[in-house]
């Protein structure tokens, strides 16, 4: 979806600053670090079925509740982390959604050791069609279907349409250079 088509003057004024923070800041703008994109992969995993307003509330939650999005500790979490993560109210207590951050942080290392980085793996499978990308992602990570593949993309500038050209914050991502730019 389109944040530039989506905030309006109908919604309250906390709502309305809340979406506007993440539409004329992140969404669509490259993201280079890894913990970073680790974060953004947890957050759009964990909107599934869920409204992108109840995970942006709940950002500042997440992170607190996943070390910062640091991969290394996620990824050497215990089943004692997996209860308190199951058992925290600030975040969706959703078992295959902890599950697979912490499975996918695994799986980042992984992809680190072999490629240098999580976004060296992400260029390096750089251009891809959206079918491509899901079956990429289906085969190297948990949860993610193709709306999360989608969405996690857009919003990390691999995939274009997070907004259109009449949108305000539309030249500003271009001055960041994303990746759908550069095919």
């Amino acid at each position: 979806m389109s944040y530039c088509l989506a905030i309006d003057g109908m919604q309250p004024e906390s709502r309305k600053k809340l979406h506007q923070n993440y539409h004329d800041n992140h969404y669509g703008f490259p993201i280079h670090d890894d913990n970073e994109l680790f974060g953004r992969l947890i957050m759009e995993i964990n909107q599934a079925g869920l409204s992108w307003e109840t995970i942006l509330k709940k950002e500042k939650s997440f992170r607190e509740a996943y070390d910062h999005f640091n991969i290394r500790k996620v990824a050497a979490y215990t089943e004692k982390d997996r209860e308190r993560l199951l058992n925290d109210p600030g975040i969706i207590r959703n078992k295959l959604k902890v599950n697979a951050a912490i499975e996918n942080a695994k799986r980042i290392i992984e992809l680190q050791k072999e490629f240098g980085s999580f976004e060296k793996w992400l260029e390096l499978n750089h251009p891809k069609t959206l079918p491509e990308w899901m079956k990429l992602f289906k085969k190297t990570f948990k949860f993610t279907g193709g709306e999360i593949v989608n969405e996690f993309l857009m919003s990390i500038g691999f995939l274009k349409g997070a907004h259109t050209e009449n949108c305000s914050v539309y030249n500003d991502v271009l001055k960041h250079n994303p990746m759908w730019k550069q095919v």
